[in-house]
């Protein structure tokens, strides 16, 4: 397949952009971001835009050749056993850049928005290709091998029903069996042979990862990066020699947490005085200073100063890094233009960018990934016949009935005309009362307000009365808001990629044509 085949594909599907504010689902602080707010422009380095991409191209121009060398052997060891393996040499030369994603090793690629942002990522390495053809941008997704939270990946939903991976775990998930899988695959009600080949015939979760990636993506131009890896690390030793000797990550991390605190945001992430878990098989635990002793959290290691830095020299790869210094340690191994994130991921990455000027790594534009609400032919069937606009389906249920019953009643339901004359009414009576006997105008007051009331009273009644006469009708659009938002969560973060893939073999490749990775609005999918 053309690199640039996908996006030259009329769209099959329509889309209806929704400012992502009306949603109420993403946190001030990247809403404020995109907006270009001037008090968070200090948190960032360039805004993304295709125009803008030029400033870190810039940036990038003098990445480490040496680094490319040993990111370019890295890949092609961790590929060696998929035959289309992709051509790696382009990382070599010094006009080449990747657009990355990092995600969990969620098993059957867990949730929906995982393929979206793989999905963005991707296109957004094709907009830079066609608005800098001297340039060369490969899309990476970078696995998150090294994650030990093993109940964060061991479940995924399909059509309405969880599976979960069973057993005790520990360390790496990476490095676990994907064998263990077999019995999920036989409970599927199709059997997708991209995760057979994958679980079944790989050694490891992350070269599981990778093969079923390669055969969804391969074609699309997507490298999967393990950083577990002892030569990466070792380009990473000096800075995690520095952060374990003087820890200047934990200030300037506070420091930054405390300004945004001041300006009104959450912040995600909180610094330790060690960003580093300790990694070997079936081990990563924090490490943690006490005095001038460096232990390992729930073991028996310990180390003094100097053996625990000749320990990062001898092996690196046993200093895993976490998520306050996981985005240093991309940057400094790939020659990385733009890091793709969710709507939690850029206000984290926010927080880093002081530790980034320190190391004077150079910060990557922020990019959120699209986001995506997708109705299959009957539902959105079903809405038209509700006439119900599509955007509304982001309420909660009970504005949601409330606002569906105002709209299909032919009568009004507030009582607002009869309040301002009941008011009138009252203020008559008051003025009359005061002329007689002043002493009486708070009773007649205090008549207003339970009159007031009565009439709150009334509406809700009517209302009610309504609702039922539609009971029908809304009871189908609570149905159908459900099935969008199952259990109360976007539909992309709870359903499997599988829920429409098994129908619509074409759905990853439609995605494709109406993403656009630089427009951030929430799009409301459905098909034609």
């Amino acid at each position: 397949m053309d690199s640039l085949s996908a996006t030259e594909t009329k769209p099959s599907l329509t889309v209806l952009p929704v400012d992502l504010r009306s949603t109420g689902q993403f946190p001030t602080l990247l809403l404020d971001y995109l907006d270009q707010k001037p008090q968070v422009s200090k948190f960032y380095e360039t805004f993304p835009t295709l125009t803008n991409a030029s400033h870190s191209i810039e940036a990038r121009a003098h990445f480490n050749p040496e680094n490319r060398k040993t990111l370019v052997q890295a890949l092609q060891r961790q590929y060696s056993h998929i035959h289309t393996a992709p051509d790696f040499s382009p990382l070599l030369e010094k006009n080449t850049f990747t657009v990355t994603t990092g995600h969990q090793l969620n098993i059957f690629t867990g949730p929906l928005y995982i393929i979206y942002k793989i999905v963005t990522t991707i296109n957004l390495a094709r907009q830079l290709k066609r608005t800098y053809p001297d340039q060369n941008f490969i899309p990476v997704y970078w696995m998150a091998t090294e994650d030990h939270d093993f109940d964060e990946i061991a479940s995924f939903n399909l059509f309405g029903r969880t599976h979960t991976w069973k057993g005790p775990h520990s360390g790496a998930v990476g490095r676990l069996n994907p064998k263990e899988l077999a019995d999920i695959i036989k409970q599927l009600p199709e059997k997708p042979t991209l995760f057979k080949k994958a679980y079944l015939e790989q050694e490891t979760l992350a070269d599981a990862v990778r093969c079923y990636m390669h055969e969804l993506f391969g074609e699309e131009g997507l490298i999967c990066l393990d950083a577990d890896d002892a030569s990466l690390k070792a380009c990473f030793q000096t800075i995690i020699e520095e952060e374990l000797r003087d820890a200047p990550a934990a200030e300037r991390v506070a420091q930054t947490s405390s300004e945004l605190s001041k300006l009104g945001y959450k912040t995600p992430v909180f610094a330790r005085e060690i960003n580093f878990f300790y990694l070997e098989d079936q081990l990563r635990e924090r490490i943690i200073k006490e005095g001038e002793t460096y232990k390992v959290l729930n073991t028996d290691l310990q180390f003094s100063e100097a053996q625990i830095i000749a320990l990062s020299k001898e092996y690196p790869e046993r200093f895993s890094p976490n998520v306050v210094m996981r985005p240093l340690y991309q940057e400094v191994i790939l020659p990385n233009l733009a890091y793709i994130g969710g709507p939690s991921e850029v206000p984290y990455w926010m927080q880093l960018k002081s530790v980034f000027d320190h190391y004077r790594v150079p910060f990557p534009m922020l990019v959120p990934r699209n986001f995506a609400l997708y109705l299959q032919a009957d539902q959105l069937q079903k809405a038209r016949k509700l006439q119900i606009d599509l955007p509304a389906l982001f309420q909660d249920e009970v504005r949601l009935r409330k606002d569906y019953t105002q709209k299909a009643s032919e009568q009004p339901l507030n009582l607002v005309q009869q309040k301002q004359e009941m008011t009138q009414i009252f203020e008559s009576i008051a003025v009359q009362a005061q002329a007689i006997d002043p002493t009486l105008e708070p009773t007649v007051q205090a008549a207003l307000a339970r009159m007031r009331k009565i009439m709150v009273q009334l509406e809700g009644r009517l209302e009610k009365a309504e609702e039922r006469n539609h009971s029908s009708e809304i009871e189908q659009l609570i149905r159908l808001k459900k099935k969008l938002f199952p259990k109360g969560m976007a539909q992309e973060r709870y359903d499997n990629f599988m829920n429409f893939y098994f129908s619509d073999p074409e759905f990853i490749q439609k995605l494709f044509t109406v993403f656009d990775p630089l427009d951030f609005r929430y799009l409301i999918l459905s098909e034609k």
